[in-house]
């Protein structure tokens, strides 16, 4: 059987006329690299859009606890106490007691009531972590039905349970499992990503320009009016976007399983079926969901025109020094090229580090890659599932 340490997955996408990742000014994301300036799409935005995505490959379908990412997230266990039966004022108290133990960062706010319960910064918490301080703030509030003895006991209960709430970080939810959870709070345990994602860029000089617009006033117009209601402009950037993802198989199945890293390849196969779950729905996911703003004025929606992904156990590599050198936009195949370019960036690493890695590779267009077999997205998705599970020869074909 040969498990494979690592996954890469590389693509390339195509949106005309997007706005696709904006930067704190509204302008389409940079990324100098190489001879060009190129548009990016941050690594953020696009887990952002793979962990939210609706469809029949979405996270939320594998029936793994989610989670919640939130400045508020103390204010939600409030209300569910609430809901639980507690009176407004012990439930206050209860998420106020989180917060002086440290379960989050308070982010040096001063404020009263609901607001005391907002968090300096955005947290990353799994339902079921959410549930279990819930179910044990219920627990401690029946025996202590003072406002201010709950709060201490909520304290305390925290300090002393620190290890078995660090226990229950395997409940920070799939996203944490995927991609890693960092946390300054002194209870929360953080979490080592599984899942590595690169920004994408163009694989050609950025091509932006500014789109001038004005909005119409239908009553005004109706009345004889001339002019319009508002005039604005905003940027757009098409290209051919490379991207890069790593999957991390051993951190990925302790992330799920609760088991430790280094004895991943001796466990039992029902502990990496979920692991080829998720990266069977990661892959349709990382190839057919689109980011982008401006959703209802550019429909910035495509499916990926190249997947590659190989399987092996050496250390990851882009293969993103293929466009180190931007491709001239003018080109009469631009993605005919990259992917020749893709494919002999990687003959070229071979030929060097004559790594063994097992490939399978998805096009539109005509394509040879370096020992690689073409397959539809489907075979592609159930090729890398079984070889985390039931393992592969190199040799074997799909």
């Amino acid at each position: 059987m040969n498990l494979p340490r690592f996954i890469q997955i590389h693509t390339l996408h195509n949106y005309p006329g997007a706005l696709l990742n904006r930067d704190d000014a509204g302008l389409a994301k940079r990324l100098p690299y190489g001879d060009a300036v190129r548009t990016r799409i941050s690594s953020q935005c696009l887990k952002r859009h793979w962990r939210t995505a609706e469809d029949h490959f979405s996270l939320t379908n594998l029936g793994v606890p989610m989670a919640v990412r939130s400045r508020v997230t103390l204010d939600l266990i409030r209300r569910k106490l609430v809901e639980a039966g507690l009176s407004e004022a012990l439930a206050q108290s209860a998420g106020e007691g989180l917060r002086d133990a440290g379960l989050l960062d308070k982010g040096g706010k001063e404020s009263k009531g609901k607001e005391a319960l907002e968090t300096g910064q955005a947290v990353l918490m799994g339902y079921a972590e959410i549930d279990y301080l819930v179910k044990r703030c219920a627990e401690l509030a029946q025996e202590n039905t003072d406002a201010k003895t709950l709060k201490a006991a909520i304290v305390k209960f925290l300090k002393e349970e620190k290890k078995n709430i660090e226990a229950i970080k395997h409940g920070s939810g799939l996203e944490s499992a995927l991609f890693g959870r960092m946390v300054t709070s002194d209870v929360l345990a953080s979490r080592d990503a599984a899942v590595y994602v690169a920004h994408a860029f163009t694989v050609h000089a950025a091509q932006v320009e500014n789109d001038y617009f004005t909005v119409v006033d239908d009553l005004l117009r109706e009345a004889g009016e001339l002019g319009s209601a508002g005039i604005f402009d905003t940027e757009l950037a098409s290209g051919l976007y490379y991207g890069y993802v790593v999957v991390d198989v051993p951190q990925l199945i302790a992330n799920l399983e609760g088991e430790k890293s280094k004895d991943w390849a001796t466990l039992p196969t029902e502990k990496r079926e979920l692991a080829g779950r998720v990266v069977q729905h990661l892959l349709h996911l990382i190839a057919t969901v689109s980011p982008g703003a401006k959703r209802g004025s550019t429909a910035p929606f495509d499916w990926a025109k190249f997947l590659l992904v190989e399987v092996g156990d050496w250390q990851p590599r882009s293969l993103a020094g293929a466009f180190q050198n931007a491709l001239p936009t003018e080109h009469a195949a631009l993605r005919e090229t990259a992917v020749q370019m893709l494919a002999d960036e990687i003959g070229k690493l071979d030929g060097a580090y004559g790594a063994t890695l097992d490939r399978r590779f998805l096009a539109l267009d005509k394509a040879e890659v370096p020992n690689a077999q073409r397959l539809t997205l489907n075979d592609l998705a159930t090729w890398v599932q079984a070889y985390i599970t039931q393992g592969a020869a190199p040799a074997q074909v799909a």
